[in-house]
């Protein structure tokens, strides 16, 4: 059902990168999303009024709750695929993830409501009236929310997108949540226990600790997370594929909303190279980026001299002697400039993530190693923090 509705709705549908394919995936997954909890709300309400359930009537506007998240994620796939303009020239995709944000939002409101009527009907309890249709109705709602999971994870899978899969993530705790009104309503006819608010409250607290986690995820591109490690990787190795390529690093990646990414990186070439040759094979990184990978790339280049022995030799010692500070750190940009009582060596060293000791620490560490071994060399380092560092 999923593929045949892809195939009827969305029109080039393997080409996700565009723009106006996404909106069409996301308007696919709002109207579905709308048209099935709209259903559930009116079956479940008309259950829970009738039976005096409270349970079924939270889970009720938990369904209409549902509806409203669509029409959200709508509206963010909609204003998500404005073109860019002259105040936001990166273009308006990040409206996605305020989408799936509202939508988390959303989420643990209807937690702590139903948290509060729980409590409530813990408090003060009602006989709930057994029904077969309560059973039928929500047997019902459980199927077509695990289709709705199965479905909205699928698309947001296809698209890499974080709002249809925390929308996925909301359909399953529908299942849980349905999947518990029906034991406790079940069990309260075979046991004649009150346990209604009971189910409500299990109910509640399991929606409250998805929303908080769903929040978090959907706020990590809007803080600047870290490019995917896999992307990284991949980005490394096509630039390293390339004639002429001796290393690359210091690489940004900033992520203005899905298909919206720019980046810059720095690669190191030959400085006897031929300086336009190197610049023509700069300018094929940037275009393959973009064809192959939808990326923007600045490609900035750095010289390396190959031809004098000792420097290289220098080099290869130096990028060794840092790991004896920390294993994880690497050197690049190293030129040696000598001089009558002395010799800099200048380089930049690249520290990762999570290091414990200050950028001065470093520094002075490296600079004892270097003195044990070449007494009358300088070093000036320049200290470069990692943000999707690319590793030689």
């Amino acid at each position: 059902m999923t593929g045949f509705l892809i195939k009827l709705f969305v029109k080039q549908n393997e080409q996700v990168q565009k723009p106006e394919v996404r909106t069409a995936y996301g308007r696919l997954s709002g109207v579905v999303g709308i048209l099935c909890n709209v259903l559930l709300f009116a079956g479940k309400f008309l259950v829970g009024t009738l039976t005096a359930s409270v349970s079924i009537t939270a889970d009720a506007f938990n369904n209409l709750s549902d509806a409203s998240s669509g029409l959200v994620s709508l509206l963010g796939f909609k204003m998500a695929s404005r073109p860019a303009d002259e105040e936001h020239p990166y273009g308006h995709a990040r409206y996605e993830y305020l989408a799936g944000l509202t939508v988390c939002v959303m989420i643990l409101v209807i937690g702590v409501e139903l948290l509060k009527e729980s409590f409530s009907k813990i408090l003060h309890p009602e006989a709930v009236e057994f029904s077969w249709i309560s059973v039928a109705i929500l047997l019902i709602s459980i199927g077509l929310k695990l289709w709705l999971a199965f479905f909205n994870r699928t698309l947001g899978k296809k698209i890499n997108s974080q709002t249809l899969l925390a929308t996925a993530a909301d359909s399953r705790n529908d299942v849980i949540t349905t999947s518990a009104v029906l034991l406790a309503m079940v069990l309260s006819y075979v046991t004649k226990l009150e346990l209604d608010g009971f189910a409500g409250l299990v109910v509640a607290l399991f929606i409250l600790y998805s929303g908080v986690g769903l929040i978090r995820e959907t706020l990590d591109p809007l803080l600047g997370k870290a490019a995917d490690e896999e992307l990284v990787l991949d980005i490394q190795q096509r630039i390293l594929s390339y004639p002429g390529v001796l290393g690359t690093h210091d690489l940004m990646i900033h992520d203005y909303g899905p298909g919206r990414q720019f980046g810059s990186v720095h690669v190191e070439v030959a400085a006897e190279d031929d300086v336009i040759g190197s610049h023509d094979m700069v300018d094929n990184i940037e275009r393959d980026m973009k064809e192959q990978l939808n990326l923007n790339m600045v490609v900035h280049m750095d010289p390396i001299v190959t031809k004098d022995e000792s420097v290289n030799n220098l080099r290869h010692w130096l990028a060794q002697e840092v790991k004896k500070v920390h294993p994880d750190l690497t050197i690049h940009d190293m030129r040696v400039v000598p001089g009558t009582t002395h010799t800099n060596v200048i380089f930049d060293c690249l520290v990762p993530r999570g290091l414990k000791q200050s950028d001065e620490e470093i520094k002075e560490a490296i600079d004892r190693l270097v003195k044990q071994t070449y007494p009358n060399y300088y070093c000036v380092i320049t200290v470069d923090h990692s943000y999707a560092s690319v590793t030689k």
